[in-house]
């Protein structure tokens, strides 16, 4: 049988990793750029999903589809979609591929137009390689145990934060001489994400050879986390000069109703000490958000030119996505001082982003099926 991948850029680690897991039960993925018998794999998000709806509708073979947003939405991708793995793919997709091969009914965790019964399994991460013949990063945690509104993670992964162990990290950064990570925090590994354990963060810097970039995009830190002993292992071990967290808001009332578990105080330490020892903070925010006022936005209009000033802010429009607490909500229009002030600091190369086009943001994440 031959099983093919739908190129689609925004999930080339989400390749990598499902191409290893399929390996290791016999099936080799072949990318390609149109659907292809005997079955083609895709995997999108909320954004770029309705790109390739219709050429899976239309596709001539079995098709199959995963990711963030066919895992929140599976009964309606399930109208146009064959398969749809829900949550994560290493374990299911090969035996969706077995089942098919063979003739039978989909494994728990596929959804068909039929209906869909849950997987019975959590992915243990050293039980699958992060990736094999196609590189990608090294994935070292996944799961968290913060429930922000806007974010699909907790709801994709669970809120249990399951990590690969050093030995395995190891060995698969070996083969890089730059070495990055996926994590929802990069402080958290070994910890259960609440209560750090940066003993193992250490063990796992130490047991690295090569240029190390660490609480830098894709695997970012949070404001909370960051600390003189955080920031000594990343001076000590790591090539990064930049350590990437997400303030979201400058109001504390807004933080504490999209229950991001850290105040604006937090996020104001994080910078000033990431400017005390020569690190350069870049920090994510949220603007339009449906429930922030007047005075919430020009809260956070202030925060992001205190960052500025020493750091770099990115900045998001909201954007609900299915499956999370705030799905039903609607952005916010800016203030015409918050889009005169962003234009000034982006013309002067203080921030990047866009305010604009709350989609741009999701062309540069990278999903999991």
């Amino acid at each position: 049988m031959n099983v093919n991948w739908r190129a689609i850029p925004q999930a080339n680690n989400t390749l990598a990793v499902l191409s290893a897991a399929c390996e290791g039960y016999g099936y080799h993925l072949e990318v390609t750029d149109e659907p292809r018998p005997d079955v083609t794999i895709y995997s999108t998000n909320s954004v770029n999903e309705r790109f390739y709806r219709d050429e899976i509708a239309g596709a001539g073979c079995i098709t199959i589809a995963g990711g963030p947003h066919p895992s929140a939405c599976y009964s309606e991708v399930a109208e146009y979609a064959d398969y749809v793995v829900v949550g994560e793919g290493e374990y299911t997709l090969p035996a969706l591929l077995a089942a098919i091969e063979e003739g039978r009914g989909p494994p728990p965790g596929v959804a068909t137009a039929a209906g869909y019964t849950p997987a019975r399994h959590t992915v243990l991460l050293d039980g699958h390689p992060p990736f094999s013949r196609i590189k990608g990063f090294v994935e070292i945690t996944r799961g968290c145990p913060f429930s922000c509104g806007y974010c699909q993670t907790p709801r994709l992964f669970g809120r249990c934060m399951r990590h690969r162990s050093i030995d395995e990290i190891a060995r698969y950064a070996s083969r890089y001489r730059d070495i990055r990570f996926v994590t929802p925090n990069a402080f958290a590994y070994g910890s259960d994400g609440i209560h750090l354990r940066l003993d193992r963060v250490e063990r796992l810097l130490r047991s690295l050879d090569g240029r190390i970039y660490f609480g830098t995009f894709p695997g970012e830190v949070r404001p909370e986390c960051v600390s003189r002993q955080s920031i000594e292992l990343v001076l000590d071990h790591c090539a990064n000069t930049r350590l990437h967290f997400g303030a979201q808001s400058g109001s504390d009332l807004v933080l504490r109703r999209l229950h991001r578990g850290h105040t604006v105080e937090d996020v104001v330490r994080a910078v000033d000490l990431c400017r005390e020892h020569g690190l350069v903070p870049i920090v994510d925010f949220i603007l339009g958000l449906p429930f922030e006022s007047d005075d919430d936005q020009r809260a956070t209009l202030d925060l992001v030119r205190q960052v500025t000033r020493g750091g770099k802010a990115h900045i998001h429009y909201f954007m609900p996505l299915p499956g999370t607490p705030l799905q039903n909500d609607r952005p916010r229009p800016l203030l015409p001082e918050t889009e005169k002030v962003l234009g000034k600091l982006a013309l002067g190369g203080r921030i990047t982003g866009s305010w604009m086009d709350h989609e741009i943001r999701f062309f540069r994440r990278t999903s999991h099926l």
